[in-house]
C-alpha cells in the first residue's frame, strides 16, 4: 500500500542536475501560524489517562526546527462537564494531562486560550478493532517483487461505517508512514494492509499502529495526502494549507493548523524473519 510519510519537510536545498553544488532559493516566508497537535490516542487495554497536546508554529522552508509555543491555557471537557486541564512542561510547548478519562462514543470539546485568541474544536472518541495476531511476510513483495512485504489484518465492524488510520514505523525512516482507509467497499470484512520497504532485512522490527478515526478526520488526512503529492498521482494538486476542525472563535481569519483527534489505537510489533 502507498504510505504517507508524516508531513514534516526537512530541506537540504535544491540540487542542480549534473553537479553536487547545493543551491538555495530566496523564498518569501509567510507570517508564522499556530500549529495544534491535539491527538488524544487511547491504546487498547490501557488506562489512557496520560495525554499530550503540542503547540508550535510554522516556520521558514529552510529552518531546521519548529518553534514551540508556551503560555496557553488548554482544557478538554467531556459530556458530563468534567474539565481536564493540560499543563505545559515549562518551555516545551508540550501540555500534559494525567487524569484524562477516555470513553468510546462520547464527544469532547477542546478549548485553547492563547494571546487573547480562543480556539475550539469538538470530536467524538472512535473505537478500533484489534490487529489480528496473524502477520504474513512475503520476501518477493513490492512493485518489483524485490522487497520484503509485511501484511497485517483486522476485522471491520459491520454494524457501522468505519474509518481507519494506519501507521508503520521501521528502522530506516525517522517518522511513521501513514495511510487512511474506510470500509465503504468492505463493510464487515477482514481488512488487510500491506507494507514493504527496500531496505528491510531479517532482524528488523516493524511497529504497526491502527487507529479508529472519524469520517471527518479521514477526509482531513485524505486532503493532506493529495496536497503533499504522495498519493501516487502523476499530476499532483497544488500544495496548500489544509484546514482542520479547530476554529478561532476570536478571529476566524487567524486560523490555526492541525486537528483535534480522539482515537482508540491498537499496536503490534513484527520482527522480519
Amino acid at each position: 500500500m502507498k504510505m504517507l510519510q508524516k508531513i514534516i519537510i526537512i530541506s537540504a536545498g535544491l540540487f542542480v542536475t549534473g553537479c553536487e553544488k547545493v543551491t538555495t532559493v530566496d523564498l518569501k516566508t509567510a507570517s508564522p501560524k499556530l500549529v495544534i497537535d491535539a491527538s488524544i490516542d487511547w491504546v487498547k487495554n490501557t488506562a489512557g489517562n496520560e495525554q499530550k497536546i503540542v503547540l508550535s508554529t510554522t516556520t521558514g522552508y529552510y529552518s531546521p526546527e519548529f518553534s514551540s509555543v508556551s503560555g496557553a491555557v488548554i482544557t478538554v471537557t467531556n459530556p458530563s462537564n468534567t474539565v481536564f486541564e493540560f499543563v505545559e512542561t515549562p518551555g516545551t510547548g508540550q501540555y500534559i494531562c494525567r487524569n484524562f478519562l477516555p470513553v468510546i462514543g462520547q464527544t469532547y470539546n477542546l478549548k485553547i486560550v492563547l494571546n487573547g485568541q480562543t480556539y475550539t474544536a469538538s470530536e467524538t472518541f472512535t473505537a478500533v478493532p484489534k490487529i489480528e495476531d496473524k502477520i504474513d511476510q512475503n520476501n518477493k513483495g513490492g512493485e518489483a517483487g524485490d522487497e520484503i512485504e509485511v501484511t497485517f489484518y483486522y476485522k471491520d465492524d459491520a454494524n457501522q461505517a468505519n474509518s481507519y488510520l494506519t501507521g508503520v514505523t521501521q528502522p530506516y525512516i525517522a517518522f511513521p508512514e501513514l495511510e487512511v482507509e474506510d470500509d465503504e467497499h468492505s463493510n464487515g470484512n477482514v481488512m488487510q494492509e500491506s507494507y514493504s520497504y527496500k531496505k528491510l532485512k531479517a532482524g528488523d522490527k516493524v511497529d504497526i499502529k491502527l487507529y479508529g478515526i472519524s469520517k471527518s478526520y479521514y477526509n482531513y488526512m485524505f486532503k493532506l495526502i493529495l496536497a503533499s503529492g504522495n498519493d501516487g498521482n502523476p499530476f499532483p494538486t497544488t500544495p496548500s494549507a489544509v484546514r482542520g476542525n479547530i476554529i478561532n472563535q476570536t478571529d476566524s481569519k487567524n486560523y490555526a493548523l492541525g486537528y483535534f483527534r480522539l482515537a482508540e489505537m491498537d499496536t503490534k510489533s513484527y520482527t522480519i524473519k
